[in-house]
């Protein structure tokens, strides 16, 4: 059958398998899950996340009157509610292929699954964050997507930042910790942009563009991170896709474009600390892997010929405050 890996398929090696590859394999993969407001799903809860922050309270400006205890203020929060979907894979394998083939079949199916599941939730999240609704064009005559043609410089990268100053958006200063464990560290405050691999050469040429290797002492957030501009932390993912020849006509500005009729239009998201919220692929909370030896009889499969590794999780990504999360969409230098 089609979807049954067999063993007239693969190549001869030896036969392994171990359910920590998926998470293993999973955890490189993941970017943005890792600076999002975390909430993971418990088990046996409804199928709605509400994600809860306090509203501010409004500046006071009337003195005190002497002797007289002021109104009391009502502490309020603001809910987002979201509501979870279900995401999942499942590989199935031959008896005949887990007694004589010599590639590691199980071990590899495990590896797949394993960033299967977490490119499937880095591209939810990605299609969340980038669906904001404050955008910032290449340059301050464009207005629109289908106008944008030129490449990513200083002076929009500041007016992301400035825009969140302006919405008291506080920088990010802590981070999902790389482990199956579900936690945070602490990182250096600052803004994080997040954006495509191709925009590396272009933000490597805006003024002021600090790589690794010039930090001294400060950490990288993740391995993806490749400098910083500013108080921007920089981090690029090959997942993190454009928007396919939905930019201004190309002819001789030297963009990219899938096609060579218009410029690939490349979203470059900074944001906030919390700007938008979503569910950890960590732990058995998030992301349930399993497996079926072949060789296990049942009703369904009397003779145990029939094998499957799978893997399951719920999983939701929102933005949390608009203001927050600041879209830049520019093009990107065809070298």
């Amino acid at each position: 059958m089609a979807n049954e890996t067999t063993y007239g398929v693969i190549n001869q090696r030896t036969a392994a398998w171990a359910t920590s590859e998926m998470l293993m394999h999973a955890e490189p993969i993941l970017v943005l899950s890792k600076f999002g407001q975390n909430k993971p799903v418990p088990k046996n809860n409804a199928q709605q996340v509400k994600f809860r922050r306090p509203i501010p309270y409004a500046i006071s400006l009337t003195p005190l009157t002497e002797g007289v205890t002021p109104t009391a203020q009502t502490l309020t929060y603001d809910d987002v509610p979201v509501t979870l979907a279900q995401y999942g894979g499942v590989t199935k394998i031959t008896d005949v292929v887990a007694d004589l083939a010599e590639d590691p079949v199980l071990k590899d199916a495990s590896m797949l699954s394993g960033e299967q599941a977490a490119e499937t939730i880095e591209m939810v999240t990605w299609g969340a964050v980038k669906a904001g609704t404050a955008v910032i064009y290449d340059t301050t005559s464009h207005s629109a997507r289908n106008t944008v043609d030129s490449a990513v410089s200083l002076n929009v990268l500041r007016g992301a930042v400035r825009a969140l100053k302006a919405a008291r958006g506080k920088p990010v200063n802590q981070m999902l910790n790389g482990s199956i464990n579900i936690g945070t560290k602490p990182v250096e405050g600052g803004y994080v942009a997040f954006g495509h691999t191709d925009l590396e050469a272009d933000i490597r040429s805006v003024p002021g563009f600090l790589p690794l290797a010039e930090y001294g002492s400060r950490q990288p957030l993740c391995p993806e991170e490749c400098g910083s501009v500013e108080n921007v932390r920089i981090i690029l993912s090959p997942l993190l896709t454009p928007f396919a020849d939905a930019g201004g006509l190309k002819a001789t500005n030297g963009m990219i474009s899938t096609t060579g009729t218009a410029t690939d239009v490349y979203p470059l998201i900074v944001c906030a600390k919390e700007a938008f919220g979503c569910v950890p692929l960590k732990g058995a909370k998030s992301i349930t892997p399993s497996v079926l030896n072949p060789g296990t009889p049942s009703k369904s499969d009397p003779l145990g010929q029939l094998g499957y590794v799978g893997w399951k999780c719920y999983f939701a990504a929102k933005i949390l405050n608009e203001t927050w999360i600041q879209r830049i969409e520019v093009g990107a230098t065809d070298l």
